[in-house]
């Protein structure tokens, strides 16, 4: 299997639609912490993302205020514009025996680490691994467009993550952006790297 390095975004908008089918978990008080910690902890792998309150003014930047962890049956939604990123949370971002796939994890971290200093471990950065299959394209949209053949929607990317309550649109648009994390992943993995890149 050998995929194209580049796809246009006409290309892109072609394919059918990725979307999470699991379940989806807002967690947003205190209480869930343990039980959804206990899930994540028994998973081998799991798709990573967060979001932030887009900021419309320039040099002004919000604080991150979603993180998604996602097995491939269901994610969990952590509000962390209403909770702290508990230690529980952290034991999973620093466990080197749980794989966690994002795209540009190095953002990501950059956001978590201004809530609180932890040392993350086990991440696999889609970005950085794609190329030895011969996928330049780093967005998350183009990945899975190369990789799968389908399409992730963006338009929910600029909402508010700090409203009152996620709408549903909100809710599936960033539990697909970690669940399929998880599926690029495992498709690049059962896929003969190209002989240059042996």
């Amino acid at each position: 299997m050998t995929y194209k390095p580049t796809i246009t975004n006409d290309e892109a908008n072609a394919l059918p639609a990725a979307q999470f089918r699991g379940e989806i978990i807002i967690v947003d008080s205190d209480d869930q912490v343990e039980a959804m910690c206990q899930y994540l902890s028994e998973q081998p792998i799991l798709g990573f993302d967060t979001e932030t309150r887009p900021s419309f003014k320039s040099g002004v930047s919000n604080r991150v205020a979603l993180l998604q962890l996602s097995s491939s049956e269901r994610c969990y939604l952590i509000r962390l514009c209403r909770i702290k990123l508990h230690t529980p949370i952290l034991k999973i971002l620093c466990n080197p025996d749980i794989l966690k796939i994002g795209a540009d994890v190095k953002g990501d971290m950059h956001s978590l680490h201004q809530l609180r200093n932890f040392n993350e471990q086990g991440f696999v950065d889609l970005q950085r691994i794609a190329i030895d299959w011969g996928v330049e394209e780093k967005s998350l949209r183009k990945m899975s467009a190369i990789v799968l053949g389908k399409r992730v929607s963006k338009a929910q990317r600029l909402s508010n993550w700090e409203a009152s309550q996620l709408t549903p649109q909100q809710q599936l648009y960033a539990a697909t952006d970690a669940w399929i994390c998880i599926k690029i992943y495992k498709k690049l993995l059962a896929s003969p790297k190209p002989q240059s890149n042996q």
